[in-house]
């Protein structure tokens, strides 16, 4: 991520210095769209809702489209969590809408016709449903906009890409999988180049797509690959990544390979990180994360609101069972609530001076969902800023050997747990969400405990 930039408003892709109503109505009318995709963002981070076409999408006029609320209560798999007050069997399957956000709409250039039109989730009376991701972070925007203070943001979000595309991998039961590389290609040119097809596949079809890109390189492991976004506000940098999330996947499915976000696909390889930039600005738009001496008073506490409440915002930052596998010592994901000055052992760190001052959340993984980790990170800042909590003395050397520190949840369990008990984010996003959140992810260990795994198949099989 570069120097962090003034978190104004920017010109969509839709609107190019026109109201973003004009922007979308004029992309629409363009010779050639004949498809309108309407989306909202489900609780995993991934785009869901209809296609129109583009006479229809016309006559609606950016009218909200239906969708039934269970978009909100199921788990990976699609299967209806079990349990939730907001939506289930007892309540009926009914519908919320999705609002079109012109501001959002976007040619996507691997898809050809196709106009993209991201959308909040609304109730029957158009207020915003609580518990969706994009609502969630609305509300903490707000929150900070009411204390002075706009948030500039950015993700950076490894990838594995694997031989094959994935009705291939399917097939054969993600057995025997093949990354697109053979060995540690963290900065290797070579390496890279043999991929470059896809990679320059990417990054054009981004730019195009209104969403800059700064750089790609090679990762830490074979097949393993970073294409870094440039920040912008909050709301847009979450549109962004999950906008490209899912066109990284499409582009490399065109190209007959299959391109992962799971945090850690194999215990020898590395995981996939999904870190998390964050400046803070006033709300004329000038820098406040940099102070005389370095950090502002004000970044200062907001930093230390993020430390305080790690534990109690992991699950918003690591949201499935396999997200914990990345959290190991020597692994460059952190294992300890601690920051520092440039030094990636610790869970936050922070870099650049002056209006590039900024601190990255090294906790999150790829599979993160950006909507729920950003609002967690504003509200746990705010508390900070609020309480004015004092920032600890960065930490110096390797943090995983630091003792006396609080650690990092290493289950789903035990974050599940933390958020359940954590009064400070009840009071931020209200009870009922959060109780939505914790049992989604109660019903995502369930799952995961009564499995039999191949490991514990090859171990006791003979042994027991």
């Amino acid at each position: 991520m570069r120097a962090a930039s003034r978190p104004v408003a920017v010109a969509s892709p839709a609107a190019n210095g026109a109201p973003a109503e004009d922007g979308f109505h004029r992309l629409l009318a363009a010779e050639g769209t004949d498809t309108v995709l309407v989306c909202m963002v489900d609780m995993q981070g991934r785009l869901v809702g209809k296609r129109l076409t583009a006479r229809q999408a016309r006559a609606e006029a950016g009218e909200a489209m239906h969708a039934c609320d269970y978009l909100l209560g199921v788990d990976a798999e699609m299967v209806p969590i079990p349990g939730l007050r907001a939506s289930g069997w007892e309540r009926g399957f009914g519908d919320f809408s999705i609002r079109p956000d012109p501001a959002t709409a976007r040619l996507l250039p691997w898809q050809p016709g196709t106009l993209l039109v991201l959308g909040d989730t609304v109730d029957h009376e158009g207020h915003l449903v609580p518990h969706a991701p994009r609502s969630m972070l609305r509300r903490q925007l707000e929150r900070l906009a009411a204390a002075g203070f706009a948030a500039s943001m950015a993700s950076e979000l490894e990838f594995t890409v694997f031989q094959g595309d994935w009705q291939q991998l399917r097939a054969g039961g993600y057995r025997g999988l093949t990354p697109d590389g053979f060995y540690s290609e963290d900065y290797q040119v070579f390496q890279g180049t043999g991929r470059e097809p896809l990679m320059r596949a990417i990054r054009n079809g981004m730019e195009a797509a209104g969403i800059p890109i700064e750089s790609s390189k090679g990762e830490g492991g074979p097949g393993q690959a970073e294409i870094t976004l440039l920040h912008a506000p909050a709301l847009e940098s979450a549109d962004r990544h999950v906008i490209y999330k899912t066109g990284v996947k499409e582009i490399a499915q065109a190209a007959g390979k299959t391109a992962s976000f799971m945090a850690k696909w194999h215990e020898a390889q590395p995981g996939s990180s999904g870190h998390i930039h964050v400046s803070l600005w006033t709300a004329d738009g000038a820098p406040a994360s940099a102070g005389p001496e370095g950090l502002s008073a004000e970044f200062g506490h907001f930093l230390a609101g993020q430390i305080a409440l790690l534990r109690e915002m992991t699950l918003f930052l690591a949201p499935v069972v396999n997200s914990y596998k990345r959290f190991q010592p020597g692994s460059f994901a952190p294992t300890k609530a601690v920051w520092s000055r440039d030094n990636r052992t610790a869970a936050f760190r922070v870099l650049g001076h002056g209006k590039s001052l900024r601190a990255e959340c090294r906790v999150p993984g790829a599979d993160v969902n950006p909507y729920l980790a950003y609002a967690a990170l504003i509200a746990a800042g705010l508390h900070g800023l609020e309480q004015r909590l004092p920032l600890d003395p960065p930490a110096e050397g390797n943090a995983y050997l630091a003792e006396g520190l609080p650690e990092i949840p290493t289950t789903l369990r035990e974050a599940m747990a933390a958020l359940d008990r954590s009064a400070v984010l009840r009071a931020a996003f209200g009870d009922a969400v959060i109780d939505h959140y914790v049992r989604a992810a109660a019903w995502e260990q369930s799952e995961h405990d009564r499995r039999v795994s191949d490991w514990e198949i090859a171990r006791y099989l003979e042994r027991a």
